[in-house]
């Protein structure tokens, strides 16, 4: 038996049961030649480049940037980084020029990794009832009473941080239950009722709006998850020919969902394990807040993999030969770090927030294109 497998079964036996449309920026403000500050050499983390080496560097909306940095960069751990954050938000400037000569200042970029893969996400706005219908068929499920996350770091140090998802019956500690099981079994109180392929969707996009007749908006915030891997049901339905091979975005699987709605939608989604709980409150009007505890700015926000970069941190990404028809052709722009997903794993891997709503939903529905990550390294205090 595993080490890791030994620790989840002593834990068994002493676990009881228990409880946005961003259009590609565009400059403003004077135009001026390049610059390029000199570079110190000692900056960890490989080689550093300069600015104007970056595609699209000079078109960037650098004050667009340095806002959304600012918004976001309190979460930063990194001293380095929290000082730069200080600075930006007390004394730095607030126009675009004046931007743009603040991160060249302050920041090197150095190239991560190799080629990688952009995609996008959205806040989602859906109509929801309080009672269940055919079309509204889909139960919105708040965290189950036997969900138990078990922190392996309690019992062996060298697994701190890693957790696993489960739930005790017959006084075993086993996996939690997958999808099909899920929506196989009865609900107690659900938080509301949707339309299922709007439900699925809203459990692929973590958080979201909710709409009632009478014109009440709900926010519909993640509580929890079963533990289990997302899996894209994009290459299925195309494998099957059920979508064609470059329209597989988001509004085409969502219409066929739609269309289909009954035991063969059922089917794809299920293909799917992974199932997503939520938590429900009065709408503010704000952006959803990102696993980072602090609201996504549209456009400039990335959710990445925790394991390889920090929240706060600042990204340039470049991202060109778009897959899906109708895509923008590059995304090329600065992005802050705030927010992680399921399916963001590696280190040139991001997903990129577009904002609230039915447009923001088209464009992030489209976006799979090539990814170039360049980190922003803060220059370090003399």
């Amino acid at each position: 038996m595993s080490r890791l497998g030994l620790i989840v079964v002593l834990a068994s036996l002493t676990l009881a049961a228990c409880t946005t449309t961003m259009p590609p920026p565009i400059a403003t403000g004077p135009v001026a030649p390049p610059v390029t500050p000199y570079i110190p050499p000692a900056i960890p983390g490989g080689p550093v480049l300069a600015f104007n080496t970056l595609a699209g560097w000079q078109e960037e909306d650098h004050l667009a940037a340095l806002d959304a940095f600012r918004a976001g960069c309190g979460v930063a751990r990194d001293q380095d980084m929290a000082r730069v954050c200080r600075l930006a938000r007390t004394d730095g400037p607030r126009d675009e020029w004046g931007a743009r000569l603040f991160l060249e200042a302050n920041f090197r970029p150095q190239a991560v990794g190799d080629q990688g893969l952009l995609t996008a996400y959205f806040a989602p706005k859906y109509d929801g009832r309080m009672s269940r219908s055919d079309e509204f068929s889909a139960p919105v499920r708040g965290v189950p009473a036997d969900l138990v996350i078990l922190d392996l770091g309690a019992f062996e140090p060298s697994f701190a941080g890693k957790k696993v998802t489960g739930r005790v019956k017959g006084g075993k500690f086993e996996p939690y239950p997958d999808r099909k099981t899920i929506e196989a079994s009865p609900v107690d109180k659900p938080l509301a009722w949707m339309r299922p392929e709007e439900l699925f969707f809203l459990q692929i996009q973590g958080s979201g709006v909710l709409v009632m007749p009478d014109g009440r908006r709900m926010r519909a915030a993640f509580a929890g998850g079963n533990g289990k891997p997302f899996v894209g049901i994009a290459n299925a339905m195309r494998d099957r020919g059920l979508l064609p091979d470059n329209n597989t975005s988001g509004d085409a699987i969502r219409t066929w969902l739609a269309d289909n709605r009954g035991p063969k939608a059922d089917e794809i989604m299920q293909l799917n394990p992974r199932y997503i709980f939520f938590k429900l409150s009065e709408d503010d009007g704000k952006e959803p807040v990102g696993s980072a505890g602090v609201p996504l700015p549209a456009g400039r926000a990335i959710a990445v993999d925790p394991s390889r970069h920090a929240m706060g941190g600042l990204f340039w990404i470049d991202a060109a030969a778009p897959k899906l028809a109708g895509a923008f052709p590059v995304y090329r722009r600065l992005a802050v770090a705030l927010d992680v997903g399921g399916a963001i794993k590696g280190e040139v891997r991001a997903d990129l927030y577009t904002g609230t709503g039915a447009t923001a939903g088209a464009e992030a529905g489209r976006v799979r294109h090539d990814l170039r990550m360049y980190r922003l390294v803060p220059v370090p205090k003399s």
